[in-house]
């Protein structure tokens, strides 16, 4: 049974969900503030975080990042009732795995939930990878350049070492897609765009400025050795 935290000032929701996830199998904690989830996660870490852009005391998004400096792995999966761009952008930007907006449909959160556990928890992946100066090891999701460790989040794991195992080869974005998102990319879903934006960000181009993803127009990405 999965620990999940569900992190949302709307009472009645969080009842809502709590009910359905229990349903499904999933063992669930729901704090309505920020000031409580900080300390529900202090206390036990959860295998996943439901996580809401507004919070009464303060942004979910700056709940995010913090989320992201301490537990650089754990899945992430944004909630807003606005459903704005720039909240999904935002959200996308500082490490959530992935992001529905408000209301959204029980099942979907189920299947969403269900996809970033599965890429959270892998069937283990012998070795490490090593294609020049980056060393990564999918396992524990940390690449390593000139003995620096980068910690990734379960999405930029999962699309880097497809790029990895395949360098030179482009992949589809819609393939790359259901390795690193567990899903399909619906119309104008830039979400796998934004998780290759910061996998580039943290893994830098190589030493001689070439970048090491590179981008092909209308067709997807490939690792340049």
């Amino acid at each position: 049974m999965s620990d999940l935290l569900l992190i949302d000032d709307d009472v009645e929701l969080c009842e809502l969900l709590s009910s359905w996830l229990s349903q499904e199998g999933f063992q669930v904690r729901a704090c309505h503030d920020g000031s409580s989830a900080r300390q529900a996660l202090a206390e036990q870490a959860p295998a996943a975080v439901v996580l809401d852009v507004m919070l009464p005391d303060g942004s979910g998004l700056e709940l995010l990042k913090q989320l992201r400096s301490d537990h650089p792995e754990l899945p992430v999966l944004m909630l807003s009732a606005r459903g704005e761009p720039l909240d999904r952008i935002l959200g996308l930007e500082l490490g959530a795995d992935d992001y529905l907006a408000k209301p959204c449909d029980p099942r979907e959160l189920t299947a969403r939930l269900r996809a970033v556990l599965r890429r959270s928890h892998p069937v283990a992946t012998p070795g490490q990878l090593e294609l020049g100066d980056l060393c990564f090891s999918p396992a524990r999701g940390v690449v390593s350049i000139d003995e620096h460790d980068i910690n990734l989040t379960v999405s930029e794991s999962r699309l880097l070492e497809a790029l990895m195992r395949q360098p030179g080869e482009p992949l589809d974005k819609q393939e790359l897609a259901q390795i690193a998102l567990g899903r399909k990319l619906t119309l104008y879903d830039r979400s796998l765009d934004m998780h290759v934006s910061n996998l580039r960000k943290k893994i830098g181009p190589h030493a001689d400025g070439r970048p090491r993803i590179v981008a092909l127009r209308s067709r997807g990405y490939f690792y340049a050795q």
